[in-house]
Parts: C-alpha cells; structure tokens; sequence
C-alpha cells in the first residue's frame, strides 16, 4: 500500500484536498479503493465503506475514481501483462 501511495501522492488529484487531511489524504483516497476493490457483495457497499472509514458514501465514491484515475497515470508501472516466458 505505501509503494502505491508513494507513486500516486504528489498527483494533482491529491494536491488540491485541504484542511485536515493534508499530505495524508492520497493514503486515504488508496485505502478506500483497496477496501473496495477487496470487497463482494454488501461488503462493498459505498455506504459501509464511508462508515468504516469516517467519511460519506458519495465521497467513497469520488475517492475510488480519482485514485483509480491517479493510478492509470501510471499503468506502464502497476499493470504487468504474463509473458510468453
């Protein structure tokens, strides 16, 4: 998880959240999407999820799109395709 939010903290997304996250807020935009990429079902609900994690299901759901948007900025570096070897 940190090698992840250390690829993605300094993007534009992240530099602009304010207040009292700060410098924190890319770990909690990456812990969100991991708790929703890891979860089925009613687990995966935005609304358990913001409840989990303290903020609104609508937040849950701009977290989870921003990050993924930060990451494929970079999907030369996080998706590795199986080779023929």
């Amino acid at each position: 998880m940190r090698q992840l939010n250390s690829l993605v903290e300094d993007d534009e997304i992240f530099l602009r959240v304010s207040g009292k996250l700060g410098k924190r807020a890319s770990m909690l935009h990456v812990m969100v999407l991991l708790k929703f990429l890891g979860s089925y079902g009613n687990a995966a609900a935005m609304q358990k999820i913001g409840h989990m994690m303290g903020i609104s299901k609508g937040l849950v759901n701009d977290y989870v799109m921003q990050t993924c948007d930060a990451i494929l900025k970079h999907c030369e570096q996080v998706i590795k395709w199986p080779s023929i070897e």
